[in-house]
């Protein structure tokens, strides 16, 4: 039976909090809000115990995890370099919702990193993760907390949703800040690469260390037998159950597109919906679940994945979604979405 606590960032329940830590220290399941998205932890140093994340998700065990701890001290014991490219990241951006790929060290399981010889680590700034690790005293492997495949938790009811009986305790703080997961980057190369985009942006990383590549399974479907450097590069990810399609092109052609096949579902007894900016929203004549602001494109990352969740909520079967510019948080919005319509993309013009 899972145990659900209610705890407030800004007013934050140690006596709670250590009971959670307890959980993890003794190889049990916790879940726990960042400043990205909800994860489902696990004692790092424990492979059984990090073998239940895997159980509670229906995770591919191949399917690297990533380590997150509390404090720079945390860092060493699981590398075995920290190089000068990881030492600016770490200066840079720690804690924030940025993960480091580094040579692994042998305290670090096999189960946590899928055999490879590197791990994530991930430093987060969320006050209550934190605070977890720390009162915890161990690293703590952690995904995102949802049934493998579907769209990542950015809200307490979410993991409530998906995991509730499946893991030991759920901690429900609110909404998650920036909605999509870290920015993985891979130092142990010729150059730094890119494998997930994220809150931390490709020109963020290019300020600090100026070549910065892009892995080519970020920008479009991973090829046969990719052998996964960090999570969400190999699998199906953040799919609802309804049909996802992206419609790319000027506004007016979109939302003619969309408005057309829309028609055309609803004669075939489908149900259709967009997911559409602010700004755009008075051009469908079909049902609309809002974004966010093409100007602020961190308000669309945050409501992504809720809107993702609503379509299944709403008993949608098929949904279109305006394509944003991939510059800055664009990168990781556009993954994201490529990856829930299966890469399907609709292209138009002017007519």
């Amino acid at each position: 039976m899972t145990e659900i606590y209610r705890i407030d960032e800004d007013r934050i329940d140690d006596r709670l909090l250590s009971r959670a830590a307890s959980v993890l220290r003794e190889g049990g399941t916790v879940i726990f809000p960042t400043e990205t998205v909800y994860g489902l932890g696990a004692n790092a140093l424990d492979g059984a115990a990090v073998k239940k994340i895997f159980a509670a998700k229906g995770r591919p065990s191949d399917n690297p995890l990533i380590a997150h701890v509390a404090n720079y001290d945390g860092v060493p014991p699981l590398v075995s370099e920290i190089n000068d490219a990881a030492r600016a990241l770490i200066k840079a951006f720690m804690p924030g919702p940025i993960t480091i790929i580094m040579k692994r060290s042998a305290a670090v399981p096999d189960e946590v990193t899928a055999g490879l010889d590197t791990v994530g680590i991930r430093m987060p700034s969320h006050r209550i993760a934190s605070r977890l690790i720390e009162l915890a005293g161990v690293p703590v492997a952690a995904p995102s907390a949802n049934i493998s495949g579907k769209p990542s938790p950015t809200r307490p009811e979410h993991v409530i949703h998906d995991m509730d009986g499946r893991v030991d305790v759920i901690i429900a703080d609110g909404e998650c800040g920036v909605g999509v997961e870290s920015t993985v980057v891979d130092v142990t190369g010729s150059a730094p690469t890119v494998l997930r985009p994220g809150g931390i942006t490709l020109e963020d990383l290019r300020s600090v260390l100026g070549k910065v590549e892009i892995d080519p399974a970020v920008l479009e479907k991973p090829r046969e037998g990719l052998v996964a450097r960090a999570p969400g590069m190999k699998y199906k990810h953040y799919s609802p159950e309804a049909e996802v399609f992206i419609v790319t092109g000027p506004e007016d052609a979109v939302a003619g597109e969309i408005n057309r096949r829309a028609k055309e579902d609803a004669a075939a007894g489908k149900k259709a919906a967009v997911l559409a900016s602010y700004e755009t929203q008075g051009l469908y004549d079909i049902m609309i679940i809002p974004l966010g602001s093409k100007e602020d494109k961190l308000s669309i990352s945050e409501n992504l994945f809720a809107a993702l969740r609503k379509l299944d909520d709403m008993g949608i079967d098929r949904a279109y979604a305006e394509a944003v510019d991939e510059e800055g948080l664009g990168l990781a919005i556009m993954n994201r979405l490529k990856k829930a319509a299966g890469y399907k993309i609709i292209r138009v013009s002017e007519r």
